[in-house]
């Protein structure tokens, strides 16, 4: 990685990239608040505000979580689709999750509405950016029945709360962030927020409990490897 504090992705930025790719790994990869991350900085020496945190992580977080997303393999053709309430301003709001069968994230999309345009809206940003899958399973909402004999007849959709695990327990890293955040200012807040921890949830966290220590490490060491990459890749294009 670079030590060049004029990078020209970092440029006007009064912080070199590791500084910058260290604040932005800290907030998305642990339940961590800004003024969190704000302190652990401090204790390196590092004096910078949560507001410049917080402005940092919003630029530069959507930039890791998009190369994540485009350098990450080939998703698989089974898809897990699951909504969840989210509560914003005292309104509720809906998190539209899909995860594929090895657990990596898809998409989200927050929306005010559980029905079949809701359900029509997410499944078409979901196909025009992976295609169609061979098979959609589901919890018993009817929206997404609905939805998918518009969108992909043909399409296999089992729809059974059991068979859903996958979906659901994406959701609980986010209601962990909810908690420490408490809880999101806006839809585009929690949209542009959950979009990026998603990415780095899934580089940073394998499934530890299915893979050996050394697989773990290496898979670890990995994530660093790819994290560093993509600071690179932002610094020189």
């Amino acid at each position: 990685m670079t030590k060049r504090k004029n990078s020209p992705g970092f440029k006007g930025h009064r912080f070199p990239p590791e500084i910058i790719e260290y604040a932005v790994w800290l907030y998305f990869r642990f339940s961590l608040s800004l003024r969190d991350v704000e302190d652990l900085l401090s204790e390196r020496g590092i004096i910078v505000s949560h507001e410049t945190i917080r402005f940092l992580v919003i630029k530069f977080g959507r930039q890791y979580a998009k190369s994540i997303r485009r350098d990450r393999p080939n998703v698989g053709d089974k898809w897990h689709l699951d909504e969840v309430v989210i509560s914003i301003r005292g309104k509720k709001h809906w998190l539209w999750r899909a995860v594929d069968q090895h657990g990596n994230s898809l998409e989200i999309l927050v929306q005010s509405r559980r029905n079949t345009k809701a359900a029509m809206r997410f499944m078409r940003k979901l196909m025009r950016q992976y295609g169609v899958p061979r098979v959609m399973i589901t919890d018993k909402l009817r929206s997404y029945g609905a939805a998918k004999r518009d969108l992909a007849p043909g399409l296999e959709h089992r729809s059974h709360k059991g068979l859903n695990n996958a979906a659901e327990v994406s959701h609980k890293p986010t209601r962990r962030r909810e908690r420490v955040m408490g809880r999101f200012k806006s839809a585009r807040h929690a949209q542009q927020f959950l979009s990026s921890h998603d990415q780095v949830n899934v580089l940073f966290r394998p499934s530890r409990h299915k893979i050996s220590a050394i697989s773990y490490r290496r898979a670890r060491a990995d994530a660093f490897a790819v994290w560093h990459d993509i600071t690179y890749e932002i610094a020189f294009g």
